[in-house]
């Protein structure tokens, strides 16, 4: 239902430049939720060739660790000597206004396996020590690709939202209170020119009469 604005030309001008601004806006935010669900599918993809490389670099490193552990012994303690990770780091790119989290390890020597010596084990603990960081590594990478979704995937929904707040309502509003404020500014010119029509007439009269 149009809002029934009282109808003059300042209020008709105001509602046709809120309905050009809410279709400018429109587009904008159609714009927007398109380029985000192209980023997110692109990443979804990604996600999906990380999964399979790390379903296939845990079964790789499980099998190492099975050789390591019937070949050395059981590897339990030796695991204790490697540090916990803690040279991850996190910063963010902006796509659309969505932050998109990057997250990155500390470089350094892929084979930096010494820290639990080398003497009392053998080069299956390394095998080991290897292709489980390399797991790490795709973890991290899984990790802020799914996070990236997640918070794309949760801006598209509130886009959309403002969106078809301004296609479904905003836009007729304005289209209707346009309209309203348009046939009522006609009527009002259509029963100017006919009182103007009268009085014409009726002057044409009197300067008869007068003759």
């Amino acid at each position: 239902m149009a809002v029934q604005a009282v109808p003059t030309k300042g209020n008709l001008m105001n509602t046709k430049k809120s309905l050009a601004l809410a279709k400018n806006g429109y587009e904008l935010l159609d714009r927007k939720r398109n380029i985000l669900i192209r980023e997110m599918m692109t990443l979804i993809d990604h996600a999906n060739t990380i999964q399979e490389q790390i379903d296939g670099a845990y079964a790789e490193a499980y099998i190492a660790l099975q050789t390591a552990n019937i070949t050395n012994g059981f590897c339990e303690d030796i695991s204790k000597a490697v540090p916990i990770e803690d040279g991850l780091k996190l910063d963010s790119r902006s796509v659309m206004g969505v932050e998109i989290p990057i997250l990155t390890m500390d470089e350094r020597e892929h084979y930096d396996y010494l820290h639990y010596g080398t003497r009392t084990t053998n080069s299956a603990v390394d095998k080991v020590f290897i292709l489980f960081t390399r797991v790490k590594e795709l973890t991290v990478e899984l990790a802020e690709i799914e996070n990236s979704v997640y918070r794309l995937a949760d801006s598209i929904k509130k886009t959309q939202k403002r969106a078809n707040a301004l296609k479904n309502i905003m836009i007729p509003r304005f289209e209707e209170t346009v309209k309203f404020i348009t046939d009522a500014l006609d009527e009002k010119d259509r029963e100017e020119f006919s009182r103007l029509k009268v009085i014409k007439r009726k002057k044409l009269r009197e300067s008869a009469d007068q003759k």
